[in-house]
């Protein structure tokens, strides 16, 4: 695969975030996606969110696994640290690091076939143990590297660009999510930036598993008039649940909001999320009645996106295994193998 690196010069008037990085320090390789894919949309949105969170990048470990949407960690952040893992494998790899150094900002980006198929017990067991990882899914309904076949999120009423029918009903990762206990679920599209940047940075800042499932046409397999994931249906059949501020806690609150009811939620490390709601109806803590609100939504043909569902409170894989506030990689070696006597002492407690 040919790597193109971007060119070093950088103007000297780009506007610096909080630790001095221009834009362009969050950049990665030129795209070699096809020209109009929603996934460089992605990429966009990840560099500016970690931009203006100020995220350091030898402080991020980006990965991912096998298929069209798992080369986009070239693409941003050439300075951090990446791990390509094999297919459908990137949560088991993300677990592994995250457990060996809990001070790094965890990526992990994969796609419908990578995460829904192959990955789907991956998936499944990172969300049950609360893996402290911001999972985007580049969602496109189609396998873009083997030709355009169905994957198991296109719907049922989704036709290829052949005109063939899907015979089988698809997978709703983010209904999956919440029903086996995510604590942040949301859905976006890649032609939005203005929504996915915020759910972005929100999802980064919280503490535990945070799944954005991103509709991410793929112009060349599945971006016809018959399909569910084109540009224009999702442009058409989109029911917005509400508008998203993510607030730094050092930041001053000073959001507008038009006429509406406004949730302040707070995050363990002190940052707020603003969540105003475009109906009366929507409530994202309440577990049960999400879940019902996006069948109902996907019985219309309706494609639901926003903040999902939240709950600020939930306990990370580290609270839960009540692990070492110290990473592991930076631990003494006294420290990580105490010996033979405590080791027995230990075993003998259960004799």
């Amino acid at each position: 695969m040919t790597f193109i690196k971007k060119p070093i010069f950088r103007h000297p008037s780009l506007p610096t975030n909080a630790i001095g990085l221009t834009y362009r320090d969050y950049e990665g390789v030129v795209s070699t996606l096809c020209a109009g894919c929603g996934h460089d949309s992605i990429t966009a949105s990840i560099i500016d969110a970690c931009f203006e969170l100020s995220l350091p990048a030898h402080k991020i470990a980006k990965l991912s696994g096998i298929g069209c949407s798992s080369k986009t960690p070239n693409y941003f952040l050439n300075n951090a640290h990446g791990f390509n893992s094999v297919h459908g494998r990137m949560p088991s790899v993300a677990t592994g690091a995250n457990l060996a150094n809990r001070d790094l900002t965890y990526i992990g980006v994969s796609g419908d076939g990578d995460t829904a198929s192959i990955g789907l017990g991956q998936y499944c067991h990172a969300i049950r143990r609360q893996l402290n990882l911001t999972y985007i899914v580049e969602n496109n309904g189609t396998y873009g590297l083997t030709k355009g076949q169905f994957s198991a999120t296109n719907d049922k009423n989704s036709k290829n660009k052949r005109g063939m029918d899907n015979p089988f009903g698809s997978i709703d990762l983010a209904v999956m999510a919440i029903e086996l206990g995510a604590g942040f679920v949301a859905r976006s599209f890649s032609g939005d930036k203005e929504q996915l940047v915020p759910l972005i940075k929100a999802a980064l800042e919280y503490d535990g598993f945070a799944l954005i499932d991103v509709i991410s046409p793929c112009v060349t397999f599945n971006n016809h008039g018959y399909s569910t994931k084109s540009y224009d249906y999702i442009r058409e059949h989109r029911s917005v649940f509400g508008d998203l501020d993510f607030v730094p806690e050092e930041e001053t609150i000073n959001t507008s909001y038009a006429e509406g009811e406004t949730i302040s939620l707070k995050l363990h490390n002190g940052r707020e999320i603003n969540f105003k709601k475009l109906g009366d109806d929507h409530d994202p803590t309440n577990q049960h009645k999400v879940i019902n609100t996006l069948r109902e939504n996907r019985a219309e043909g309706k494609v639901t996106t926003g903040l999902l569902y939240i709950d600020p409170n939930k306990s990370d894989l580290h609270q839960t295994l009540k692990t070492s506030d110290t990473p592991l990689n930076a631990l003494a070696m006294d420290d990580l193998c105490p010996g033979n006597d405590y080791i027995d002492n230990i075993n003998n407690l259960f004799r």
